[in-house]
């Protein structure tokens, strides 16, 4: 083999400077910034999944279960509220009511005292949810007087669907009494009361 001229190995010399520079300048450009050498790897390393806890699935269903024991709960409370809303109108005219219903079986037509009883809705909030409405019974006579009231509540074809007594006894002269006529339906189909017979006695 050849022994290389000094131009040749000028030449070589040369070279070799220049891949190492070129070896220096990759490495710089591989430093990060905080000067410290990068060693890490161009392929991502997986999640250690021994340290994961519980089932995404089964998290899933225990959401679902949650939100539908929470529906459940509501509607429970809104039958209570229901309940105990009519159980407490129920307490305080159940006598007047059955009086009412036994009068108003006498009467033929619509009574003598359609003009002394007006009606207003009551918010469903305030009942449970319940369809009920408040019966403002005035005596306008200048003699104590008691009331007999009929409520039908109608669905959309104007059908009675469901009928509700009330009453106030021994009224003074101008004197008001508001009983509640509530309805035991569902609240679907919408139903809406009338009055159907008002009788004074």
């Amino acid at each position: 083999m050849s022994t290389p001229s000094p131009h040749g190995r000028s030449r070589i010399a040369a070279l070799a400077v220049a891949l190492a520079a070129a070896s220096a300048l990759t490495l710089t450009a591989c430093d990060d910034d905080s000067g410290g050498s990068s060693t890490s790897s161009a392929t991502p390393t997986a999640p250690d999944t021994a340290s994961f806890s519980g089932n995404a699935a089964s998290a899933l269903a225990s959401a679902k279960a949650s939100v539908r024991a929470g529906a459940s709960k509501r509607a429970a409370s809104a039958s209570a509220a229901a309940s105990s809303f009519e159980a407490s109108v129920s307490a305080e005219v159940e006598r007047a009511n059955k009086a009412a219903r036994t009068e108003l079986a006498k009467v033929d037509g619509a009574g003598n005292a359609m003009s002394d009883v007006t009606m207003s809705g009551k918010p469903r909030s305030e009942t449970g949810g319940l369809l009920a409405v408040v019966v403002t019974i005035t005596n306008k006579t200048d003699k104590t007087a008691s009331y007999a009231v009929q409520v039908d509540f109608l669905d959309s074809s104007g059908k009675a669907v469901e009928t509700r007594y009330v009453g106030a006894e021994d009224l003074t002269p101008g004197q008001k009494a508001q009983p509640v006529a509530v309805s035991r339906k569902p609240t679907e189909p919408v139903l809406t009361p009338k009055l159907a017979k008002a009788q004074r006695y």
